[in-house]
């Protein structure tokens, strides 16, 4: 049988310099990738919810600000990310109306207190608190001959979604008040606390009110 031809030395360079080339290719990659913040990656976030997976937006962005692009269109907030939504819930009439890197800046800090007493990526947990903290039923008033009733109805899953931050952001508000805590603080608090399904957080309590007075006007 003929002899196998010996490797030369510029093969073994060449295979090396190849090798290393793909080393350096995964690094700018890695690099490259869009972080919120500049910290917290997207890739590994998940919704579990089915019905809001459409509506929750995780498109990968730096900032989370679109200078309110989605205002004149149906629908647009479903593209807007949900950060981004939390903030602007933040910057309700009161001390931080219209403050809109106060409200940033609070987001930010709460989600590096919520890394390090939960050592996960804080999207992931403000996604679960989102999930837990939608309703799936509220009621709705019906006048009929001169009578008003209450009738329970199933949430939409984009109101579903605007209640759970709203009631998050509400609860973070008031327990900051009269509070040595800061509102950073006491944010990242409540998104734990809905995350785990916690009953003392105010979401939670929320969520669970609205849906007992549904049960009882089915």
């Amino acid at each position: 049988m003929p002899k196998r031809r010996a490797a030369k030395p510029k093969d073994k360079e060449r295979g090396a310099a190849a090798e290393g080339g793909a080393a350096e290719a995964v690094a700018e990659t890695k690099k490259k990738e869009i972080a919120l913040f500049g910290k917290w990656s997207f890739q590994d976030v998940e919704v579990k919810d089915w019905g809001l997976k459409r509506y929750i937006c995780l498109k990968p962005v730096f900032f989370p600000h679109s200078e309110g692009r989605h205002e004149h269109k149906r629908f647009g907030k479903a593209s807007v990310s949900v950060v981004e939504r939390l903030i602007n819930n933040l910057m309700k009439p009161g001390r931080n109306a219209g403050k809109k890197s106060l409200a940033t800046n609070i987001v930010k800090n709460a989600f590096e207190i919520i890394h390090l007493k939960t050592g996960r990526n804080p999207l992931q947990v403000l996604i679960e608190a989102v999930e837990r903290a939608a309703p799936r039923e509220e009621t709705t008033r019906i006048a009929y001959g001169g009578i008003v009733y209450h009738q329970s109805v199933d949430v939409a899953p984009q109101r579903r979604i605007d209640l759970a931050l709203r009631w998050l952001t509400e609860g973070a508000r008031q327990a900051s008040f009269n509070n040595p805590k800061t509102i950073d603080e006491c944010l990242a608090d409540e998104v734990i606390a809905a995350a785990q399904g916690d009953p003392k957080s105010y979401a939670i309590a929320k969520k669970d009110e609205v849906e007992r007075i549904a049960m009882a006007s089915r």
